[in-house]
């Protein structure tokens, strides 16, 4: 046996003011996309958006129901949309974030794994690492690829 480790490299800004303008206007969409949650039950807000390669923007936000779990999160609503509203144009980047009770929670939320494998798999169509942004009324973290927030990744090829 071989011990081995995982090693995550991110970076944190200390508040969007930091961000650089590209990364802060797609986190700012992500906050307007949480308009469109609808959380009745959780209360918990999440707001998503996709910028692809040639600039385009899309919004998506949690949508919850009652026959849970019929939901979806707000990264595979945006995600889903780009797709199939802009087919085949690559991914550049993600951005999320996570509200309760009207205000951005305190640190950055992170996406469930049936989120992240789909970020996987649009990634790999797009030729080239998914930037992730991870926004919060505080800290925001950024990763250069998937495996950065999911190693392992499940690979069907």
């Amino acid at each position: 046996m071989e011990n081995k480790k995982l090693i995550i490299d991110y970076q944190e800004y200390a508040s969007r003011e930091e961000l650089p303008a590209a990364d802060r206007a797609l986190l700012d969409a992500a906050i307007a996309a949480i308009q469109g949650s609808y959380a009745p039950y959780s209360h918990f807000n999440v707001g998503a958006a996709v910028r692809l390669a040639d600039g385009t923007v899309v919004k998506g936000a949690n949508q919850e129901n009652a026959a849970y779990p019929s939901g979806l999160c707000a990264e595979r609503t945006a995600m889903f949309a780009a797709s199939a509203n802009h087919p085949g144009v690559p991914f550049e980047s993600l951005a999320v974030v996570c509200s309760r009770d009207g205000k951005l929670m305190p640190n950055p939320g992170s996406p469930c794994g049936a989120c992240r494998q789909v970020m996987a798999q649009y990634e790999r169509e797009s030729k080239r690492p998914l930037r992730i942004i991870l926004g919060s009324g505080g800290p925001i973290l950024v990763f250069e690829g998937v495996e950065s927030i999911m190693p392992l990744i499940f690979n069907d090829l």
